[in-house]
């Protein structure tokens, strides 16, 4: 990659990691579901009307958008609601990789590579060291909250599985599934079910009282979510994959979780005690080995520390 894309793909991931403090200041004074409905709204109402309908059924659109926007995002926003922090939740939905790589074996019979069974075992020990290590400290992490983030990873695990159904479906016709055209359609989908379970979760009165009351930072986190995160971001990303190989550019998609960490220090003043430090540097080296194997990882390190 040239210089200018490899800023691009550092760009895009970095913001990407600024979706979790954005989702963090758009939840004070917002209830969860009413956050993500908006979310969802912003990011259709334009869109749609600069993208044509992906050439695909509408049963695989309507599915994706409530897996990967509804199913992902109602269990994401309520778990940071209730207290799951936003570095440790970038960290902890990455965990989609091993899901998508367990759904396609069990969905699409795709053989488990050993690497991806071992990168899941490594990034399992680093959920331990997050979770607490089993005791109830001051800096462990609510198990209720832990459990909706890594639902939420598995949610984008099978928006992913839906994907890979819908893009063999497209070429089968001869054409390619046009993921920013499946996105904003998507989009259209989302909102109405996140508003009704955040009725059936008795939070109408709250949603209502947050909408008559509309503050600045929650506009600002719809914006950045809904324009940065997602349109400019997504547009970016597709336009990097249509230009290199998905090699080149998917070991930047790494970048995320650890701006999201740190961003979330430096703006929220989130703080993590020793056992998740180790903890999310294990996961993101089950990360790495699950993307690229055992070699790459060693060569790696071992070229830091001959540094």
């Amino acid at each position: 990659m040239n210089r200018k894309d490899t800023w691009l793909a550092i760009l895009v991931t970095t913001i990407w990691g600024g979706n979790f403090v954005a989702i963090k200041l758009g939840l004070d004074g917002m209830p969860p579901m009413l956050l993500a409905a908006l979310r969802y709204a912003f990011t259709a109402l334009p869109a749609i009307f600069f993208f044509r309908k992906p050439a695909v059924e509408w049963r695989y659109t309507i599915a994706y958008g409530l897996t990967i926007g509804f199913g992902q995002f109602a269990c994401l926003f309520y778990a940071m609601a209730i207290g799951m922090p936003a570095g440790l939740a970038s960290i902890i939905l990455q965990a989609q990789a091993f899901f998508t790589a367990l759904f396609a074996a069990a969905i699409l019979k795709e053989p488990i590579k050993a690497r991806q069974m071992t990168g899941f075992l490594v990034a399992a020990v680093g959920l331990y060291f997050i979770g607490g290590v089993g005791k109830s400290t001051a800096s462990s992490v609510p198990l209720f909250p832990l459990v909706l983030t890594l639902m939420a990873a598995a949610f984008w695990g099978i928006s992913n599985i839906i994907v890979r159904a819908a893009s063999h479906r497209t070429a089968a016709r001869g054409e390619k599934l046009d993921m920013l055209s499946m996105v904003a359609w998507s989009s259209l989908v989302p909102p109405v079910p996140l508003l009704v379970l955040g009725a059936m979760m008795g939070t109408t009165g709250a949603m209502v009282t947050a909408i008559a009351n509309f503050k600045l930072v929650a506009l600002v986190s719809l914006c950045y979510l809904a324009y940065c995160g997602t349109i400019f971001g997504s547009s970016r990303w597709s336009s990097l994959l249509s230009k290199y190989p998905a090699g080149k550019v998917a070991p930047f998609s790494l970048v995320t979780p650890v701006a999201g960490l740190f961003l979330a220090m430096a703006v929220l003043g989130e703080r993590l005690s020793a056992a998740q430090w180790l903890g999310s540097a294990i996961i993101l080296l089950g990360l790495m080995i699950c993307n690229f194997g055992i070699d790459p990882v060693r060569r790696l390190v071992g070229a830091s520390t001959a540094d």
